[in-house]
């Protein structure tokens, strides 16, 4: 039979995978000559022999790729032979347009896991053992193709041991970039708060341990960044935490030995322990039971729920494994700053915090904190996407022909850059309110550009004139689009969906410029192909103080009570006689006194009326307490009444609960049952605008649908009366998925 010659061109996320080896072998298996190669494209492939061998090989390429490449498109052409006579393996080109998909950072594989618990093995206990299937990706990669040369590894030259793995294809280290060994490879070492070395290599981190077995607050240089790590079950410790990271109430992330012991203590369903131990590793938010003893109360005060975590690289994996108890691992950052990448930085910074500086010398190029996931209506929900997901596209229903970039928002910030159907979305970036996190914000977009070689030709960013990211936008010079928050928000969650309107969006949060000037973030909106329409909101209510009552549930609620005409409980938010004064005339006047339709601030406001919480540790406190609070009745409850007043505009009108919620208040009933009860009242609001607007799918977005109860029973009652409903789980739904909405924008002609 005629030979011929397979020529396949595949695209997405197959570098640093093992993909060259992978076809190495398969081109082996089937006797057939030719050469694959990593481009800034992707991944080539010519081999040849008969047609049925050809046939048979690019089946094969398809169904068994390695585990963690996603092919996006495979293209193949036959063409005439060439005469190949042996398969090689060649040397990445990186010229042409840089497309290939650059890969998140994947936690330890159980194969060198095996390998890093082996006393006999030569990378026992060494911390920066990985292999293809694991290890830093996009925290080490400078550009594009993937290879050692261009990643922060490249400072490190293989010994000849370690050499021999990289070229070998059959090897699962073949071209594995961080491969590294304790002769060759990054080290430890341990620092005091001066920068002076107290132990090296593995003495360092069995002294770190020491530290922290005895109290101390250790620094850890990680994968993408510092942790400040403490002891979990010593209550003096996590309060010294605390102290040190000027942090009262928030919740911190804890790490755990293993995926036992946190069934021992939490209840863990096949989702959440398959999230726990999958690749991507992120903090999963799970109930813990009553009589877990072994966390410090100190670590998430009031809070049914644990933010836990497993060791995801070598080094949290020994040292776990020599405490052998949870510690807290949260960011090492000062408040409200990006977390600290470099060890001089950190020393800088946290010299005040850390006891001691667990620090390497392998650089970090980009930060990337822990993800954080949440299993809602039995599907992983995204809450802040970061290590192990970022960069990685979601793609988008339509192609798009000029690069184009979005800034995203003022809180949670995200950047993202679109190229054809492939919307990048940057790590996690944070509140844009210092100008530290400001030039974090800058650099992940400088990041993106630099590692597909790109320069956007459209911008796209947030309605508010006010926002550093808007003004950021604008200061390019490039043809804007402004979005609107909310419209931003559903778009989002479509995008992610892959839909196209008609939608009817709820988009719930805290805050968002309004078209009309006042604050939005309790919105219906109609989503079409060209824009969007508001079909109905929460009924307005003024904010005495502006910005404050975010910080003040307790003047949520007293806007609140003014907009129903002065009810009482005044005296249950505990303002002074003169602060009261000067509220109600700020209301009286609407002086610093904006109007919003938020329902985040309505959530406040009953919380702060429940006695819940009337100010603020941290951001979203008030509303997970009424959350919590629900939970704890055990019993279904009917919903108070709530109107839909009509109008061009339709208004959900909460007076009727309100007043409802104030006479239970006044009778003593339990406030558990009010505040289920408030819950179900709200989704009974959501399911009588969706039958007025008459669209048949509807759109869940915003930082309120974080909340498990709201949405879960969103879900259940939209879904019962017939309507198709969608939800974040990719995207996270509150600000950090606002820059994927934004590139949906584009493709609007207005709105």
């Amino acid at each position: 039979m005629s030979k011929k010659r397979l020529r396949v061109e595949i695209h997405g996320a197959v570098q640093g995978v093992g993909f060259r080896p992978f076809v190495y072998r398969l081109a082996d298996e089937f006797h057939l000559p030719g050469w694959v190669l990593n481009s800034a494209h992707g991944v080539f492939i010519e081999v040849e022999g008969e047609q049925a061998k050809l046939e048979a090989f690019l089946a094969r390429v398809a169904s068994d790729k390695p585990r963690h490449a996603v092919i996006q498109t495979l293209e193949h052409a036959t063409l005439e032979p060439v005469g190949y006579t042996a398969f090689e393996i060649r040397k990445s080109q990186d010229h042409g347009r840089k497309s290939a998909l650059v890969l998140p950072d994947i936690a330890t594989c159980d194969a060198c896991l095996a390998d890093v618990f082996d006393p006999k093995n030569r990378r026992y206990r060494y911390p920066f053992t990985n292999c293809t299937d694991c290890g830093p990706r996009f925290t080490i990669i400078e550009q594009l193709p993937y290879d050692r040369s261009h990643t922060t590894m490249r400072r490190f030259p293989m010994c000849k041991r370690c050499l021999a793995e990289y070229e070998n294809p059959l090897d699962r280290r073949f071209h594995a970039q961080p491969n590294a060994c304790p002769d060759c490879g990054p080290q430890l070492a341990l620092w005091d708060r001066s920068g002076r070395v107290l132990a090296e290599r593995d003495d360092a981190l069995k002294r770190a341990a020491d530290a922290v077995r005895s109290g101390k607050i250790l620094a850890l240089k990680g994968l993408g960044g510092f942790q400040l790590i403490v002891d979990a079950r010593n209550e003096s410790a996590v309060q010294a935490m605390r102290r040190c990271k000027a942090r009262d109430e928030k919740p911190f992330a804890m790490m755990a030995p293993t995926l036992k012991r946190i069934q021992a203590q939490c209840t863990v369903s096949p989702l959440e322990a398959s999230l726990l131990t999958s690749p991507q590793a992120p903090i999963v938010l799970l109930l813990h039971g009553a009589g877990a003893v072994e966390v410090a109360p100190a670590v998430a005060p009031q809070n049914p729920y644990w933010g836990i975590m497993l060791p995801y690289t070598p080094l949290h994996h020994v040292l776990l494994n020599d405490l052998g108890f949870p510690i807290v691992a949260t960011s090492g950052n000062r408040s409200e700053e990006p977390i600290c990448t470099d060890e001089h930085q950190a020393l800088e910074q946290l010299g005040d915090s850390a006891d001691l500086f667990l620090v390497h010398d392998r650089p970090i190029a980009r930060h990337a904190d822990d993800s954080v996931a949440r299993v809602i209506a039995e599907k992983m929900c995204l809450l802040r996407r970061a290590r192990g997901y970022a960069p990685l596209p979601i793609v988008l229903k339509n192609d798009s022909a000029s690069p184009a970039l979005a800034v995203g928002a003022h809180q949670k910030n995200t950047v993202a850059l679109r190229l054809g159907q492939n919307a990048f979305l940057s790590q996690h970036v944070g509140d844009l309110e210092n100008f530290s996190t400001v030039q974090a914000f800058q650099k992940a977009i400088a990041d993106l550009q630099c590692l597909y070689d790109v320069k956007p030709q459209r911008v796209a960013c947030d309605a508010h004139p006010d926002y550093l990211s808007t003004q950021h936008a604008i200061s390019l010079g490039l043809p804007l689009k402004k979005v609107q928050h909310h419209h931003a928000h559903v778009l989002s969650c479509m995008a992610e969906h892959g839909l196209q309107g008609p939608a009817l969006g709820i988009a719930w949060d805290g805050t968002g410029y309004g078209l009309d000037g006042t604050v939005w973030g309790g919105e219906f909106l109609r989503v079409e192909a060209d824009g969007f329409e508001r079909v109905a909101h929460l009924r307005p209510f003024r904010l005495p103080g502006g910005e404050a009552a975010v910080r003040q549930p307790r003047r949520s609620a007293l806007g609140l009570l003014h907009e129903m005409g002065g009810a009482s409980l005044q005296a249950r938010l505990d303002f002074t006689p003169q602060e009261l004064k000067v509220l109600q005339a700020m209301l009286a006047q609407g002086l610093n006194a904006p109007l919003t339709s938020s329902a985040g601030r309505l959530f406040d406001a009953v919380a702060a009326l429940l006695g819940l919480c009337l100010v603020c540790g941290f951001e979203g406190q008030a509303a997970m307490q009424l959350e919590f609070a629900a939970m704890e009745e055990p019993s279904d409850v009917e919903p108070y009444d709530i109107d839909v007043n009509e109008g061009s505009e339709a208004q959900l009108d909460w007076a009727p609960m309100v007043r409802a919620i104030l006479d239970d208040v006044g009778a003593g009933k339990p406030i558990a049952w009010i505040s289920k009860r408030f819950h179900h009242t709200l989704v009974e609001g959501m399911l009588a605008v969706a039958k007025r607007a008459g669209v048949e799918r509807v759109v869940l977005s915003g930082g309120c649908f974080q909340n498990k109860l709201l949405t879960e029973r969103a879900i259940q009652r939209l879904s019962q009366a017939g309507f198709t409903v969608y939800w974040h789980q990719q995207v996270p739904p509150n600000d950090g998925g606002i820059a994927l909405g934004q590139l949906a924008a584009l493709d609007a002609q207005k709105g």
